[in-house]
């Protein structure tokens, strides 16, 4: 009995895993069944574009009215009030102490100092309403403004000066002479005029006025004769 019923258990076994196959493979083919005549209606409905998700009040692009009254300031460099004065003494000191009657010198450092000037201009804007820095900066201001007027005179001064030398000829001698100026006179004047305008109006950097523009006019003066208000000072 015990050998019969091993022997039943035995054939039983594979039908069993027969009709397991077959029943897993007619699933599998309804599945696919399934999959396939409910693609169109994934695509279209499950599988769409997820609704566009809008940032937070806070986080939104602030309208043209805020940004307009926003404050335009920004910089990644801090510095503080101390900093800033600190910069602006240095700055003014340099630019002061420099002599502006040497040209080459001027040459050579101007392009810096407006490098410079252009940084101060840019850091100094937080701290710009401040009547301690924006005093010391309207000075710097001033300063580079009188630089470049004294500049461009005593320029024309050095270039009449040298017309002047090169017509009286080789070592004064009247060779090789070239062209003298006709209007020398008016050219003298109207230098002398704005040394006078440029004195009055800004007293406060008179030695440098006096440094370029007013040795301009006395070396210009050993070469053509002509009057100007403080030409005593060099005993003309």
């Amino acid at each position: 009995s015990s050998r019969t019923t091993a022997s039943s258990q035995l054939d039983v076994s594979p039908r069993i895993i027969r009709a397991a196959c077959a029943m897993a493979a007619t699933v599998g083919r309804r599945g696919v069944a399934l999959l396939r005549a409910s693609a169109p209606r994934l695509s279209a409905g499950s599988f769409a574009p997820a609704p566009r998700v809008l940032a937070p009040v806070a986080w939104r692009q602030a309208s043209p009215a805020m940004q307009a009254a926003a404050r335009p300031y920004v910089t990644v460099v801090k510095y503080d009030r101390d900093d800033v004065l600190e910069k602006l003494d240095s700055f003014r000191a340099e630019v002061f102490s420099t002599n502006w009657a040497d040209y080459l010198n001027l040459v050579y450092n101007v392009p810096f100092w407006e490098a410079e000037l252009d940084k101060l201009t840019s850091i100094v804007q937080p701290y710009l309403h401040e009547d301690a820095v924006g005093k010391k900066f309207s000075e710097v201001q001033e300063l580079m403004d009188v630089l470049y007027q004294c500049e461009d005179v005593r320029d024309h001064l050095n270039e009449l000066a040298e017309l002047c030398t090169r017509a009286s000829g080789f070592m004064g001698t009247g060779y090789a002479a070239e062209e003298k100026v006709d209007n020398m006179d008016a050219h003298a004047a109207l230098c002398a005029e704005a040394y006078d305008a440029i004195l009055v109006k800004h007293p406060k950097f008179k030695p440098k006025i006096e440094q370029t523009i007013g040795h301009g006019l006395a070396v210009l003066r050993q070469k053509h004769k002509f009057k100007w208000g403080t030409m005593h000072r060099y005993f003309f």
